[in-house]
């Protein structure tokens, strides 16, 4: 499927026409909707390099092409293409290029000036049925057994999606603590988030699941919650999908079956009252998933 060479294209506009602007890597991955860990993972495996990489590289050409075409100071060109400083650009500039922008602007020789990565080529428009199949089918449910865990993550009860958690937290913070974390469940992985009740409503959290025994740093913002018992989870699932076109109805699908689901019909009861639902959210790995805890009905 072609849908990723597209959606990375269109990052690398929007990074082309805000670099000077610095954009976050949360706002940059906003353009697809997609979580900023994935964006970056599916950016470095189409583009051959990372978001932050490319970005500066974009800041360098239009630094490179003021020097050149303007007669504006070094130090409002620094400022204006997203430098902290003067002395932040020079030190860029050196590494790319072997001289400072002074010494660049009184002999511009040629250099290679970074303009703008093109990810897609003929194969990315040719039809191969991609973009004509819809993947969306009935969400199913199955069990599974997660073992005793605690959970180290962020935590917000005004919050009750991946979208609104933001508004109070560091997106880029937060997911770049959540992906170098070595201390992981292997179940409960990095990037499962999900949802505790209280007064019948539900709140969000993000982060990652450890093992019972972990006593070790919690992050500033974040919470070390649980230990949280076995349980068995019905895992309400949608597979693989096309995200672009089908995200919205496939995430719709899944949580009007699990938030509607009642387990009474099949002999067990929730058990959400010691245990956390969980999200796990990959559309083109495992599809889309909703976890909520049950016990066997008394």
């Amino acid at each position: 499927m072609h849908e990723w060479a597209f959606a990375i294209q269109k990052l690398i506009r929007f990074i082309n026409d805000n670099a000077m602007d610095n954009p976050s890597l949360s706002e940059i991955s906003k353009q697809l909707g997609y979580s900023p860990y994935y964006c970056s993972v599916q950016f470095h495996r189409i583009a051959g390099m990372t978001i932050k990489s490319y970005m500066a590289l974009r800041r360098l050409h239009l630094a490179t092409i003021a020097l050149r075409n303007t007669n504006a100071r070094i130090i409002d060109i620094a400022l204006d293409c997203g430098y902290s400083s003067q002395s932040v650009l020079t030190r860029a500039f050196k590494d790319a290029y072997g001289c400072t922008p002074a010494t660049y602007r009184k002999n511009p020789v040629a250099v290679p000036p970074h303009f703008s990565k093109v990810v897609l080529s003929l194969k990315h428009f040719t039809s191969e049925g991609d973009f004509c199949m819809s993947n969306v089918v009935l969400p199913s449910y199955r069990f599974e057994h997660i073992p005793a865990h605690k959970y180290l993550g962020v935590y917000e009860p005004s919050a009750t999606c991946y979208g609104s958690i933001w508004a109070k937290h560091d997106c880029d913070l937060v997911t770049g603590i959540v992906s170098g974390f070595k201390h992981c469940h292997n179940i409960v992985t990095p990037h499962t988030a999900g949802w505790t009740w209280k007064n019948g409503n539900r709140t969000y959290f993000y982060g990652t699941g450890v093992g019972c025994g972990y006593d070790g740093e919690v992050p500033e913002g974040f919470e070390l919650r649980g230990e949280f018992p076995a349980s068995d989870y019905i895992v309400f699932s949608h597979p693989p999908f096309h995200y672009p076109t089908e995200n919205g109805e496939v995430m719709k699908r899944v949580e009007e079956l699990a938030w509607n689901f009642d387990p009474t019909t099949i002999g067990y009861e929730w058990n959400e009252d010691g245990c956390q639902d969980y999200q796990r959210h990959s559309p083109e790995g495992l599809g889309y998933q909703v976890l909520r805890p049950v016990r066997k009905k008394q």
